[in-house]
């Protein structure tokens, strides 16, 4: 026991040696820890800062403009350049519009074409309701349109707009090209185009002395027909109410005589005012009844 003694107070002193020597040195392993990561730290910020501030001043981004300008540029002397443009469905849309709005021109790299931001451009022209476009490789760039369609003249504050399908006004189409087409009146008429449309041709030779069909109250329909008489639509079943005109007209005649209003506001009943004011029932001369 007496010797082992001594050789653990040996060991002892050897570690507290080696211990007063690490103590020496200037930074511990937790210090050189907190050092390295803070310089990485600082590294980063000042590299995104730097980013920032040449992005921000243009620099980045005229070099990324630089390198794909040249890309595209060798891809057109390899052969990928606009030649021809290809455009199908177009029939009122102006092709100068169209081409103005694709902005190339032959020997344009058409790599740097851009088929969406080109779409997005076209279906803002007045006649464009929906466009396809797309590169087809290695040098045409090819445009489908489908065209709003003209339905109707809609008079407002006495200025005549042409409306399409959708009741929707057609910007810069000139009412004057399109006398032809049906006229309504009224703030609303636009939303009921179609509807009144649709009973007007259900009854085809009415259909022909329509002159013009105005919205009453945003409620019901007035038909004012070639030779000025007005036609009152029943606010409910305005369609059975026009065939119950028609069928009156055909066996009676009522427009052949001096008639200036005929009222089917009331159910199964037909009304008709004279220019004198006088105002006659004549639904009991009718045989049969409204179905």
């Amino acid at each position: 026991m007496s010797k082992a003694a001594p050789k653990a107070s040996q060991k002892n002193k050897r570690r507290r040696k080696r211990s007063q020597k690490r103590s020496k040195l200037p930074f511990g392993d937790t210090n050189w820890r907190r050092v390295f990561l803070g310089t990485a730290a600082g590294t980063v910020l000042a590299a995104v800062g730097l980013t920032t501030v040449l992005w921000t001043n243009g620099w980045i981004p005229e070099k990324i403009n630089l390198g794909v300008d040249n890309f595209h540029g060798m891809t057109a002397d390899a052969g990928l350049s606009v030649e021809d443009v290809l455009v199908e469905g177009r029939k009122r849309t102006n092709a100068a519009a169209i081409l103005n709005t694709l902005d190339v021109e032959r020997g344009t790299p058409i790599l740097a074409f851009s088929p969406s931001s080109a779409k997005a451009e076209i279906e803002k022209l007045p006649w464009v309701k929906q466009a396809i476009v797309e590169r087809r490789l290695p040098n045409v760039i090819y445009v489908q349109l489908i065209e709003r369609q003209p339905l109707a003249l809609w008079q407002k504050e006495g200025i005549l707009h042409v409306i399409d399908q959708n009741g929707e006004v057609i910007p810069k189409a000139k009412a004057t090209k399109f006398a032809s087409l049906p006229l309504i009146v009224g703030p609303d008429a636009p939303d009921h185009a179609r509807e009144i449309l649709a009973l007007i041709e259900s009854e085809p030779d009415l259909g022909t002395q329509v002159k013009a069909a105005v919205r009453v109250s945003g409620r019901r329909w007035n038909i004012r027909l070639n030779n000025g008489v007005d036609v009152q639509l029943p606010e409910e079943d305005p369609t059975d109410a026009w065939s119950f005109f028609a069928r009156i007209e055909r066996e009676e005649g009522v427009l052949e005589r001096d008639v200036v209003l005929v009222d089917l506001r009331l159910r199964d009943r037909l009304i008709v005012r004279t220019s004198g004011g006088t105002a006659k029932d004549k639904t009991k001369s009718v045989k049969g009844k409204k179905t």
